[in-house]
């Protein structure tokens, strides 16, 4: 999600997007409720091996479903006193990310992320002028009860002072490889300009900032003063010129990611600026073109909407897939900011190898949230379907994330405020109509 679109009033009706790839036919599919009452739900995480999901809530608890399918009434973790003060009517930041660690059934360690009190270490123009500062902390789970964390075992692992509010990423989960990935926006406020932002090329292009990337790190191990340790064979280690954390760059709000259940590939929902939204497949060492593009599209930032004929795009990644924004392109247009999604890989034979993703709302002014389909062809480029959910035919919730249990099925993460407030917010199971 970005602050810039929070300014766009106009309800645009679903269509077909203008792009690389093919539009297919809509696919029909039912939104079953899962779970309710719960606060702006960003991630639903189960553990390998076990029969519960946990849930986080913006503000900042982390919350239990039972193996009855039950939201349990004590929440797993509450660190609402480490989250900065957050605005009632709409916010990027709070708790944004879960992943439990690969050996969690035996060391019982998790990771959360979340926007925590600026730690402006004595730097007066921080503390006038940035925000807050993005961490991600381990925890234990406590010695006597499962079902609640033990709120002393806090680590911090990485702590990221941020410019602005907004375009945060921190969506984090572990690899096939045991690692753990860390999505980090570009800092904020619009443009990838402004204070704490790269003048030059902006943070998205600038690999001395960890703004703007997909990070990775090994936290079994630490190592110069650290809580971690960097991989190896990550690709700038031994780059004097860029942060050895780096997996791969040219991002400016990387909101949910997932890793592929069936070929571990990992794919990210982008939030562009005011034109395009984009999936991309990340791979080691990508640049995926923010700000010299903006999806397929060349960019300048001093003039967003104005999409340059040429640029140099050489070394850049495209998206795999992409459509057109509602906020500067509504013709056609789908959504205002994309809500990265799962591979399915459950019961249904149809849908195997699809992506199943969405975007937050078609229109600030209404509950509209989106929910699509992406095809893979033998050719390697994907098709993009719109859904038409048939027990949800007028106004739908806003979509914040989706999420994906053990066994492959995908939920979609939604809410019926704008803000991280209320309690009367749902998980629905994404299933087909028939």
């Amino acid at each position: 999600m970005q602050f810039n679109k929070l300014l766009i009033a106009t309800a645009m009706s679903a269509a077909l997007f203008v792009g690389a790839n093919a539009q297919a036919e809509a696919v029909k599919i039912k939104l079953e409720p899962y779970v309710t009452g719960l606060n702006s739900p960003l991630a639903m995480v189960q553990p390998d091996g076990d029969d519960r999901q946990f849930v986080i809530e913006q503000f900042g608890r982390v919350r239990v479903i039972n193996a009855e399918g039950k939201l349990e009434a004590t929440p797993f973790l509450d660190i609402r006193n480490l989250i900065v003060k957050q605005f009632s009517d709409f916010d990027e930041r709070g708790l944004l990310g879960l992943a439990f660690h690969p050996d969690y059934k035996s060391n019982g360690k998790f990771y959360v992320a979340f926007s925590g009190i600026l730690d402006f270490d004595n730097d007066l123009g921080k503390q006038f002028w940035w925000d807050h500062t993005n961490t991600v902390a381990e925890f234990t789970v406590s010695s006597d009860d499962p079902n609640v964390a033990n709120p002393a075992s806090m680590r911090i692992i990485t702590a990221t002072d941020w410019p602005q509010f907004n375009h945060n990423g921190h969506w984090i989960g572990f690899g096939p490889d045991g690692m753990l990935y860390i999505s980090m926006g570009d800092g904020g406020y619009a443009n990838d300009w402004g204070i704490g932002h790269n003048v030059t090329e902006g943070n998205g292009q600038d690999l001395t900032t960890h703004l703007g990337k997909i990070l990775r790190i090994d936290v079994n191990k630490s190592e110069d003063g650290k809580n971690y340790a960097i991989p190896s064979d990550n690709p700038f280690v031994g780059d004097d010129n860029a942060q050895p954390e780096i997996w791969a760059y040219g991002l400016r709000n990387p909101w949910r990611c997932s890793f592929d259940m069936g070929d571990g590939k990992l794919m990210c929902g982008d939030v562009q600026q005011n034109s395009y939204e984009e999936i991309d497949i990340i791979e080691k060492g990508g640049n995926y073109g923010w700000r010299v593009m903006e999806a397929t599209h060349c960019f300048d930032y001093t003039t967003p909407d104005d999409h340059p004929a040429a640029c140099d795009t050489a070394s850049l990644i495209e998206p795999v897939m992409e459509y057109n924004n509602c906020s500067a392109k509504p013709d056609g247009c789908k959504g205002i900011s994309i809500t990265g999604g799962y591979v399915y890989r459950g019961a249904v034979e149809d849908w195997q190898g699809k992506y199943i993703f969405g975007d937050w709302s078609q229109s600030f002014a209404s509950m509209k949230g989106q929910v699509f389909v992406g095809s893979p062809s033998d050719d390697g480029t994907w098709d993009l379907s719109d859904t038409e959910v048939v027990n949800m035919p007028g106004d739908r919730p806003y979509v914040l994330a989706f999420a994906q249990d053990s066994a492959g099925e995908v939920f979609a993460l939604t809410s019926i405020t704008t803000g991280p407030v209320g309690g009367l917010d749902t998980i629905y199971k994404v299933v087909p109509a028939e």
